[in-house]
């Protein structure tokens, strides 16, 4: 059985990856509809060599399409107006915004880590952000084992994760451009700040790791903090992950353990120089994992390095990941 799909924000960096990704895993499509903004509409993109063209996002470009999925990265403001009406016309919304992420009525999900939610959505399934889920990928075992009790999360996140302006001001920036999309420049430097500043001291990166992290993993009891970093890299989220377990550990069996763990490859090799960098989770889906080692400062503490390609399992192949599963067990 083939399947009507929609991409929403279809001319955007995550857009596009959507398009890559779907035609890479020969997802069952039968048509797929590409949806932006009016400026864009009449436009085309190609899909398996083929050109089809952009619609404007709008509702009467939609009832009529019998669509089966529909991928979202076109901002939380369009996918709060704009998820409830195709799941209105019997559409599965998958969206890459924050908008739904921490409504209690819709599933946050990464496939291998809580694939049960997907059961219980209403129409709608939001997709993590991307700093997220690459973490509890890495995290998921763990917490399966030997229970977690803390989480201190430092990232390193390319610039890609800001879109195309972050993209831009990156690859500009080593021209002498000034910066448009950051307060600063990136090339050359590093940002310890990712979206806006909250009351409490933290930026709204920081607190979405720590409320996300809960609701995928189903752990409120989680003590979780985080300082989230921009750095001069385009593709690739890196990540430092101390964590403190509940139980006594060998560090051989944590070796173990991701050696086996689904989504997971293991890069850990340090008298040989091996260990896991953004160039070699570019345009890869898996999480990579190394720098395994234990924290002495504490009992059952531990030391990970974690990286993902930002773009795609940060955001369009854990969306097509969903789409996939549904299908799977719809059978």
């Amino acid at each position: 059985m083939n399947y009507n799909v929609a991409v929403v924000g279809s001319t955007g960096m995550v857009g596009r990856k959507f398009i890559e990704v779907l035609e890479e895993r020969n997802f069952p499509i039968d048509k797929i509809y590409f949806f932006a903004s009016a400026r864009s509409a009449g436009k085309s993109l190609k899909f398996k060599n083929k050109d089809e063209i952009i619609e404007e996002l709008k509702e009467d470009n939609i009832k009529n399409k019998k669509i089966d999925f529909a991928l979202f990265s076109a901002g939380g403001d369009v996918s709060k107006e704009y998820a409830p009406i195709f799941a209105r016309y019997g559409a599965t919304v998958i969206d890459n915004s924050s908008a739904w992420r921490m409504d209690p009525n819709v599933p946050l999900v990464v496939p291998e880590v809580n694939p049960e939610d997907i059961k219980w959505n209403k129409g709608i399934i939001a997709n993590p952000n991307c700093s997220t889920i690459q973490a509890v990928v890495a995290l998921k075992p763990l917490h399966d084992k030997y229970g977690i009790d803390r989480i201190i999360y430092s990232t390193y996140q390319a610039v890609s994760g800001a879109g195309l302006g972050g993209y831009n001001d990156l690859v500009e920036g080593y021209k002498g451009t000034a910066p448009k999309k950051f307060p600063y420049p990136i090339a050359g430097n590093l940002l310890p700040h990712i979206d806006v500043f909250l009351d409490n001291g933290y930026t709204k990166e920081e607190i979405k790791m720590v409320n996300e992290t809960k609701k995928i993993l189903h752990d409120d009891t989680l003590r979780i903090t985080a300082t989230t970093v921009r750095v001069p890299v385009i593709y690739g989220h890196s990540e430092s992950i101390n964590v403190e377990l509940k139980n006594s550990f060998e560090i051989e069996d944590i070796f173990k353990l991701y050696s086996n763990a689904e989504g997971i490859i293991l890069k850990d090799d340090v008298q040989n120089l091996v260990y896991p960098m953004p160039v070699d989770a570019a345009g890869r889906d898996e999480v990579f994992v190394g720098r395994i080692r234990r924290d002495f400062s504490l009992d059952n503490g531990l030391n990970l390095w974690v990286v993902a390609d930002n773009i795609r399992k940060g955001a369009a192949s854990n969306a097509v990941q969903i789409a996939e599963y549904i299908i799977k067990e719809s059978k």
